[in-house]
């Protein structure tokens, strides 16, 4: 088979953006063909295997339609003993490695997910057509070099983002930095400090992280952080030029020092509920806008930007897409039992909001899953670049929408609290959010920890957060034009709640998924870990009839 490096190597350049990106040019009708196409390849292959007996309750679809009307919806609880246990005798197809994803309940701490053969070499043609999306500039415009420099700012496996970052290994396009082998056995902190050292002699072309690391890192490279592990070897001609006139250019700029001051990137990746919330922050940092991806562990790469930066395409050939109306998510969300109706791509209307449900191709495990997201369906196409499938955007974690419904339609998101938070201009450590009860009543009580402390008051906090969230969530300001209730709360949190938090999730051995706690409606045990006892005594006192929490 020819790798993406031959491809380059060869100036067959215009054979690498249809091998990789050609479906950005399918019609709706075409991108359904390939997704029927290939349910049916996988139905044959559930039909042959324990897992998929199990999953399918003895029925043997000989149809798309009858698939859909006769074989339940799933979650990972179905998949027990399973995929929990590895028992890849029972799977579909044989998995060449196993990911993992965290787990976001009690039920299980994390989610092992088999990836097989077939899977994972379909994988890398979608995986390199998000890099040159995020390098080009127009329609087969290929910006990647035979070699281009990577600093890896991935997971390690077995988390889904590092076994990507194995298989694009294979087409040998990347130089990565640190290489892979040593990145995956390092420390996040420890492989970013080599990565800088390694680009500051030999430069960066990509990077790819999520998106509050990427602001993250650009912030603390700024601060010196960044380059504590590079200073002493400023003793390098190469590396020493370099630093000098990144130094110049802030100085002119009046400016702390930035990655695109000694950085020009050709791409950027990015990903998380963050993404829109950051994106301009990161083009200020790393000097190049960022790509947004959807993907889940379960079900891989689900759709992308493309080179407009707007709203995402789906990608048709790792999973098969069923999409419930929200009505038809919350009646199924309140019993299992019940079997709600779905729509495929081409039935979807754009400006509704939807929860997605997948099946895996190609021997994957996953039998109509529901993944827990809900996305919103933007517009039929993507006019501007004449891309003629349905456009997306991710709306939130189901598990994590926090809503008023017995006021309003007023619904709060990871994405929506980020936003409005990040909008205050409040310079802030984290963050987490929860719906408690106050004397009965709802509020949304979000806890705050600033990056100084005593620097603003928890009502001026209040306020700046009041405001900014009636400007997005309109149902929201209606609750105090309309009804005098305003459902906000704000605590601020002693310097180093979080520090501490993750030093002790650490110190108990904690997955890395599990490390910080969630933003959205965080647990009690989390929260008591999270405030210390102190604090929790102070607020919520033993009198709990007039202020508890709930999840």
């Amino acid at each position: 088979m020819t790798t993406a490096h031959e491809l380059i190597m060869d100036g067959r350049t215009e054979e690498f953006w249809q091998k990789c990106c050609g479906y950005i040019d399918l019609s709706i009708d075409q991108f359904m063909t390939i997704q029927n196409q290939l349910l049916l390849e996988q139905i044959e292959l559930l039909k042959k295997c324990e897992l998929g007996q199990k999953l399918m309750r003895g029925v043997a679809p000989q149809s798309v339609t009858e698939f859909r009307r006769e074989v339940p919806l799933t979650t990972y609880a179905s998949y027990v003993p399973y995929l929990p246990d590895k028992n890849e005798d029972a799977l579909p197809a044989k998995p060449v490695m196993w990911q993992r994803t965290s787990g976001r309940s009690d039920e299980f701490d994390c989610k092992w997910v088999p990836l097989s053969e077939r899977a994972y070499e379909e994988l890398g043609d979608v995986f390199m057509s998000l890099l040159l999306f995020a390098s080009c500039n127009q329609r087969n415009h290929v910006a990647l070099k035979a070699r281009n420099k990577f600093l890896y700012g991935l997971a390690a496996p077995p988390y889904a983002s590092g076994c990507w970052a194995l298989r694009a290994e294979r087409d040998g396009v990347f130089d990565w930095m640190p290489p892979l082998a040593e990145a995956q056995s390092m420390e996040f902190r420890q492989r970013i400090e080599v990565g800088f050292r390694q680009g500051m002699a030999e430069g960066i072309d990509m990077m790819g992280a999520i998106s509050s690391v990427l602001v993250a890192i650009g912030e603390r490279f700024g601060q010196g952080g960044g380059m504590g592990r590079v200073i002493p070897l400023l003793n390098q001609p190469r590396m020493l030029m370099r630093l000098l006139k990144a130094v110049l250019k802030s100085k002119l700029a009046r400016r702390p020092l930035m990655p695109r001051d000694i950085w020009t990137l050709r791409g950027l990746l990015s990903g998380g509920a963050d993404a829109s919330v950051y994106r301009h922050k990161i083009k200020e940092l790393w000097g190049r806008e960022p790509l947004d991806v959807y993907a889940a562990a379960e079900s891989s790469l689900i759709a992308t930007q493309t080179w407009d930066y707007g709203d995402m395409t789906f990608i048709p050939n790792l999973s098969f897409y069923e999409f419930l109306t929200e009505e038809e998510y919350a009646k199924w969300a309140q019993d299992h039992s019940y079997q709600p109706p779905t729509r495929l791509l081409d039935e979807v209307s754009p400006g509704e909001r939807y929860g997605i449900v997948i099946t895996s191709f190609h021997g994957g495990a996953f039998v109509r899953y529901v993944l827990g997201d809900i996305l919103t369906i933007t517009s039929s196409r993507n006019e501007q670049l004449n891309i003629n499938l349905p456009q997306m955007v991710f709306y939130g974690r189901a598990d994590d929408i926090i809503d008023f419904a017995a006021f309003t339609h007023a619904f709060f998101t990871e994405k929506s609290t980020w936003q409005a938070i990040h909008n205050t201009g409040i310079d802030y450590v984290d963050w987490v959010a929860r719906k408690e009860a106050v004397n009965e009543a709802p509020l949304l009580h979000i806890y705050i920890e600033l990056k100084e402390e005593g620097s603003i008051g928890e009502e001026q906090v209040t306020e700046l957060l009041h405001r900014e969230i009636a400007k997005i969530n309109k149902d929201y300001e209606d609750l105090e034009r309309f009804f005098g209730f305003r459902p906000l709360k704000v605590t601020l949190l002693p310097g180093g709640s979080f520090a501490e938090y993750m030093a002790r999730q650490k110190e108990a051995g904690a997955d890395l998924a599990h490390i910080k706690p969630p933003h959205m409606s965080p647990s009690d045990s989390v929260m008591n870990a999270l405030l210390g006892k102190e604090m929790v005594t102070a607020l919520f006192p033993a009198d709990t009839s007039k202020a508890k929490l709930t999840s």
